[in-house]
């Protein structure tokens, strides 16, 4: 693994190295892991949540050495520099018409794509449920059991390497139509209702106590999250900015699987 990271490093200061055989089967080695899931752009440690640079800076430079190249899925024609994955059935994966995956992106056993689409680096943990029209962008790394819904957007984000990829860690619940983006970090079993949008500058508020508690970034975990707004001045008067809002926990006595709308549907907040 040492020879594979120097290697990549190597090229990635100079680009000249791409021409030789060696970097660009070590690029392709790193994306095979990467597809397999040995390898991941981001992972849990002691430490928190810790981004691989090196992987992030081989999968980028597996775009330059890739061709274009015509993919005929019938009745689907797709024209693109990156393979597409493969081999469900023996992965374990139930994959939905037209529902995609790129190759470097690893899917684990148990997952379900509706249509739908998730990019290379990303990880997607097993149980999972990635629904209709939703995306998991390139690195995004997604727990066990998570529930993405229809149209959910999880960012992608390759450069700069050293930034974090959006983490939704296990049990979680991503209503309809969330946005999640900017490396933002949904902790395990949170539940986010429809419409919840969340970059690094989301103002993240929990209203559950006496006094309101913001965070920055994060969703603690087993925390209950709809939108909201604050009034914010601007030269031309005061509007009405978005912002979400904590309005409280997911009992830990209920069942995972069957808690996920419950937990909603207790606050009369719709999924």
């Amino acid at each position: 693994m040492n020879d594979l990271k120097e290697i990549i490093e190597n090229a990635w200061h100079q680009r000249e190295l791409l021409k030789e055989k060696s970097t660009r089967d070590a690029i392709e080695l790193v994306v095979k892991e990467l597809d397999k899931g040995r390898l991941r752009t981001a992972e849990p440690s002691e430490q928190g949540w810790v981004v691989n640079e090196w992987i992030k800076k081989a999968v980028i430079l597996y775009f330059p050495i890739r061709e274009m190249e015509v993919m005929e899925l019938s009745p689907f024609e797709y024209y693109d520099k990156i393979p597409l994955k493969k081999g469900y059935k023996k992965l374990g994966v139930r994959v939905v018409p037209p529902a995609t995956a790129r190759h470097g992106a690893y899917l684990a056993p148990g997952v379900i794509l509706m249509p739908s689409y998730v990019n290379i680096g990303a990880y997607v943990g097993s149980g999972t449920l990635v629904d209709t029209w939703a995306t998991v962008g390139s690195c995004a790394q997604i727990g066990e059991n998570v529930h993405l819904s229809g149209g959910v957007g999880i960012g992608g984000v390759l450069e700069p390497v050293q930034a974090s990829p959006v983490i939704i860690e296990d049990h979680a619940f991503i209503g309809s139509r969330c946005i999640v983006v900017e490396g933002v970090r949904v902790e395990r079993e949170a539940v986010l209702g429809a419409n919840v949008v969340l970059t690094q500058s989301t103002r993240i508020i929990d209203v559950s106590g006496n006094e309101p508690v913001e965070y920055r970034g994060y969703i603690p975990a087993r925390s209950v999250v709809i939108p909201g707004t604050f009034p914010k001045k601007f030269n031309a008067g005061t509007y009405e900015v978005s912002c979400a809002l904590i309005i409280g926990k997911r009992k830990e006595s209920t069942d995972k699987k069957t808690s996920l709308n419950e937990a909603l549907r207790g606050f009369n907040v719709s999924a």
